[in-house]
């Protein structure tokens, strides 16, 4: 899997399962842009939380080229994880206190999801998403 074959947009169908508070579900797009640095990912879409009218919802990410893979950073610079060139890579990121742990699945491409699982003294989610291309 190259950087490269992230360029372009994707759908984004994410549901969120929270064990200490509402579930909640997004649908919108990921737009990999090329840049100089790397691909920014911008997240664009709509959240819907159980008990709560839907609100817009944004995020923005740098995924770098690395030696082994896929660096992927916060838009304020700070390294987040690495995906690593499997078909099902996992990784962690520690942001004390909390744990958030993450897996991606590469076997379907260009279908692939990530699975995000998060816990803390106050957050126990998993946050699921699939991203289809267009």
């Amino acid at each position: 899997m190259d950087l490269n074959d992230f360029e372009g947009l994707w759908r984004i169908d994410r549901r969120i399962t929270n064990a200490v508070g509402p579930d909640a579900v997004f649908t919108g797009t990921a737009r990999f842009t090329a840049r100089d640095d790397g691909l920014l990912m911008e997240e664009e879409g709509e959240m819907r939380m159980d008990g709560a009218p839907p609100m817009r919802a944004s995020r923005r990410y740098l995924w770098r080229a690395a030696a082994t893979g896929i660096d992927v950073f916060f838009d304020d610079g700070r390294y987040f994880h690495h995906i690593a060139p499997d078909t099902r890579p996992a990784d962690r990121h520690d942001c004390a206190p909390d744990l958030y742990r993450v897996s991606y699945d590469f076997s379907g491409w260009p279908v692939w999801s990530s699975v995000w699982r998060v816990t803390g003294p106050r957050k126990d989610y998993a946050m699921h998403s699939h991203f289809t291309r267009g």
